[in-house]
């Protein structure tokens, strides 16, 4: 008789994911793309938890070269030319896994002589062509497991730094042969090498194990049993609940990365089964971690270096950051409603959804794992180690109530599985690193943010928008944090000394250092939300900014009026609040083309038009501001009032129109 349990479930849908995608390996692929997960799995652990088991410490820079051998090779093994997965390997990929193996291995034997000789800026000719052969090598797994636009981004920046001087001001910088280049990016810990991969080494690889070890035992299952149970009977059930997990959870950790990484395992599947695209479910969950970061009452780690910062007490900091969080979520909770809605995504019937209560019964390893991956990530702070124990946990519980171990063929279909998709992400990461190395070559990152406020001038709105532009582009290489420290150096004095609010600053740096998150052409938290969905990363990420819309026009309402963060008379505070919401209300619906209690807003010219136009009226109801036209802010968003009439009296004859015609036709 089959046994029908989690794990045997866990099992078949790796298998069935496998065997949609053609990639069912077998012989030789399949168990060197085990054995090479494995061994980089072993790797890792040794690494984090500091186990020196050959005897030593391995240099960080070791590490990440011993894990980028290993994933360029299974993404050879996995992807073919034209960018499909496929079991069916050439020679010539064989190859290639082979080479990247040797050059990987190369950089990493020779890591110690590097670091003491300044490889990044004055390598041996030996180095250089290892470089240049890695740099292809990267390239080439980005373009197969990344896509053509991706590609072309990151192949124009990497050679960037060769024609910088003939680019105009302010992105005008250093021109440096392409030899010297490239062994930067392949050497320099701020390139390829640099903070995108080291998140990977120290975050990325756990939370993707731990999370393709819950599908594997069942987790995955169970999860969104209780989704649909709780509000499955709503449209966009799955995916309303997922955006206040992964808030919280965002809240909690700090990190959009491991974010995405921990809640997406569970809400991206749950989403796609609710009938949400994957490229729609991945945004959302990209989305929702990144405002996370930004949401109390915990708001990571930068929070604190914020009160630290200003001198303030941290609850200060919590308040003001309650109303704009609240805005960015309610944005994208009625962007999720409303594609819901004009997709017909309707609620299943309670007699068709699990029962909670049997459900909870059955599956408390599952909570328990998650709550000891919670608290060891909030009370701890052990972000790189959290995943490894509650993964022991997990596998320890779950063989003890079964009474049984794990099969030859399920634990090498998990390896399988985990490879291929760390593989994926690696290449992707590489390559992005060097758009980042390209800033850091061409000597931007320093004179960019004082150039962009010189350009201003005496202009606040441009002193803002440069000031966005700045936070955003720092946001792509640096860590939540460290953008936030290095942003309150160097551009919140100059918006300071413009006359503007000193908390309201540094959350709008805070805000827009995480922009890049969710935007491309970096778009990290976009990306790895992508991969966990099997979607195209380019394609989430313009979604994903579609989403998260929100998120761009907040910080301006609340620099240019700190009513909205808690700052002036109760009436202005109440006013600005309630006007805001409002605004985001129509903009959220413009954005998905369907206005809540009214219904669609129509495809075609004239909808388009109407969606702008309401969109428009959104940003003047929302805006915090006075003195444009002359006008109060009242008077502002009594403008707006009046513009978004048209827009929502059209959409609404149309519904009604619809309704009375299909009435006639029954």
């Amino acid at each position: 008789m089959e046994r029908n349990d989690p794990q045997d479930r866990g099992v078949r849908a790796i298998e069935a994911e496998l065997e949609a995608e053609g990639a069912v390996f077998a012989g030789p692929a399949r168990w060197s793309i085990a054995a090479g997960t494995a061994v980089a799995i072993g790797i890792a652990v040794n690494q984090l938890f500091n186990l020196r088991i050959a005897g030593y410490a391995m240099l960080e820079e070791m590490y990440l070269y011993l894990l980028a051998g290993i994933f360029l090779a299974i993404t050879f093994l996995c992807y073919r030319v034209r960018g499909k997965v496929s079991p069916r390997i050439p020679w010539y990929d064989w190859l290639l896994a082979l080479t990247a193996l040797l050059v990987a291995g190369y950089f990493a034997l020779t890591t110690g002589q590097s670091l003491d000789n300044g490889w990044e800026y004055a390598a041996p000719e030996t180095a250089v062509w290892f470089s240049v052969v890695l740099y292809a090598l990267i390239l080439e797994a980005m373009r197969r497991a990344g896509g053509l636009v991706l590609f072309a981004i990151v192949l124009l920046f990497s050679l960037y730094p060769t024609f910088a001087e003939q680019v105009p001001d302010p992105l005008s910088g250093f021109t440096q042969p392409f030899l010297d280049v490239v062994p930067y990016f392949m050497i320099s810990s701020e390139a390829s090498f640099g903070i995108p991969m080291q998140a990977f080494g120290s975050l990325v690889i756990g939370f993707i194990l731990f999370g393709a070890v819950l599908q594997f035992t069942g987790g995955g299952r169970f999860f969104n049993d209780i989704a649909m149970g709780l509000v499955g009977h709503y449209r966009g059930g799955a995916a309303k609940v997922s955006i206040f997990a992964s808030g919280l959870m965002g809240s909690m950790s700090g990190s959009v990365i491991s974010n995405v990484l921990t809640t997406g395992v569970v809400s991206i599947p749950a989403m796609k089964r609710s009938g949400f695209s994957a490229r729609f479910a991945a945004a959302t969950e990209a989305c929702a971690s990144t405002g996370g970061v930004l949401m109390p009452p915990i708001m990571g780690a930068t929070a604190f270096v914020m009160a630290s910062w200003l001198g303030l007490p941290y609850v200060e900091i919590m308040l003001a950051a309650v109303v704009p969080s609240a805005l960015y979520y309610f944005g994208l909770f009625v962007q999720i409603d409303a594609y819901a809605a004009r997709r017909g995504l309707r609620g299943l019937p309670r007699s068709e959804l699990p029962r909670v209560g049997p459900t909870l019964r059955g599956g408390w390893v599952y909570i328990s794992v998650f709550a000891l991956l919670i608290f060891l990530m909030t009370a701890f702070r052990w972000e790189t180690t959290a995943p490894f124990y509650a993964i022991l946990l997990l596998l320890v519980v779950d063989q003890i109530r079964k009474g049984a171990l794990f099969s030859a063929r399920g634990f090498v279909d998990l390896l399988v599985s985990v490879g291929r998709t760390l593989a994926e992400i690696v290449a992707i990461l590489l390559g992005i690193g060097m758009i980042i190395g390209a800033f850091q070559a061409t000597g931007l990152t320093g004179p960019l943010a004082t150039e962009l406020v010189h350009f201003a001038g005496d202009s606040v709105p441009m002193l803002l928008l440069m000031g966005a532009l700045t936070s955003f582009v720092f946001g792509m290489g640096m860590t939540v944090t460290a953008c936030y420290i290095f942003l309150a150096i160097v551009l919140a004095p100059a918006l300071v000394q413009a006359g503007l609010n000193e908390l309201a600053v540094h959350l709008f740096i805070l805000y827009w250092g995480v922009v890049s998150f969710i935007t491309p052409p970096v778009a990290l938290g976009a990306f790895a939300a992508a991969t966990m969905a099997g979607a195209n990363p380019i394609s989430t990420g313009w979604e994903a900014t579609r989403l998260g819309a929100v998120i761009y026009l907040v910080p301006f309402f609340f620099v240019a009026n700190p009513a909205l963060i808690g700052l002036g008379a109760p009436g202005a505070v109440v006013l600005a609040v309630v006007c805001a919401f409002a605004g985001i209300w129509f903009v959220a619906a413009a954005m998905q083309g369907y206005l809540a209690f009214v219904g669609t807003m129509g495809s075609g010219p004239a909808a388009i038009a109407s969606r702008l136009l309401l969109a428009f009226a959104g940003v003047l109801v929302a805006a915090p501001v006075q003195g444009v036209l002359g006008l109060s802010q009242i008077g502002l968003s009594l403008v707006g009032l009046v513009l978004a009439i048209p827009p929502v009296l059209c959409a609404w004859r149309a519904n009604r129109a619809e309704q009375a015609q299909k009435a006639a036709s029954t």
